[in-house]
């Protein structure tokens, strides 16, 4: 059994979406970050940053923090979305995710969607990388099927961030490569179930 000690978050839906495609029995216990449950003394010992997903794998007695440690393990474990071929290739888009595609994304939604009109100069900025992003992912997937040729861990960390498009205000159709990508994954029914990270019939926004 897994325990997925997660919020409602695109960080903790890659979590809740890859167990599901690898069809591994998990719970789900519910961290309020609003309430700042994160910070509580018994989470830290388990995610010395505060940050939520956490995984515990009770079967092996493990816990991982991080989102990216956490498929990369998965994805070893489970032996599906991260074959030894090309786990190079992999990684560079994982951790492109990672560094990148997540932080920029939600930098752009501390400023664009949550606090709007408090900085111009936040707001351009991180419009202008976000929109930077998306034509970077259509360029890419313009050659390639998935991220990193064949569907993976990168693509599944990926995913949930570009979920959120209706909050980035550029208009995923406008990129006919990342579209065609985007509607692929959002019809796999693992993702479907997965992205309904607390079961309250949430369902994937379509462009």
């Amino acid at each position: 059994m897994i325990e997925l000690l997660t919020s409602n978050t695109p960080n903790g839906k890659k979590i809740s979406i890859m167990l599901e495609e690898i069809k591994f029995k998990f719970k789900i216990t519910k961290i309020n970050i609003n309430k700042g449950e994160q910070f509580n003394p018994k989470f830290r010992k388990i995610s010395p940053f505060s940050k939520i997903p956490v995984i515990i794998d009770h079967e092996n007695n493990i816990s991982l923090f991080e989102s990216g440690a956490i498929l990369m393990y998965l994805g070893e474990r489970s032996g599906k979305f991260y074959p030894e071929k090309n786990r190079h290739l992999i990684n560079q888009w994982l951790m492109g995710q990672m560094a990148y595609v997540g932080p920029m994304l939600g930098q752009h939604h501390q400023f664009h969607h949550y606090n709007p009109g408090k900085s111009n100069w936040g707001e351009e900025r991180y419009f202008k990388i976000s929109k930077i992003i998306y034509k970077d992912l259509d360029d890419r997937l313009a050659q390639n099927r998935f991220l990193a040729g064949e569907y993976s861990i990168a693509d599944i960390a990926t995913f949930p961030w570009m979920a959120r498009h209706e909050w980035h205000d550029i208009g995923l159709k406008n990129y006919k490569n990342l579209t065609r990508w985007y509607l692929e994954i959002s019809k796999r029914e693992e993702v479907i179930r997965g992205f309904d990270l607390l079961k309250r019939d949430e369902r994937i926004p379509l462009p």
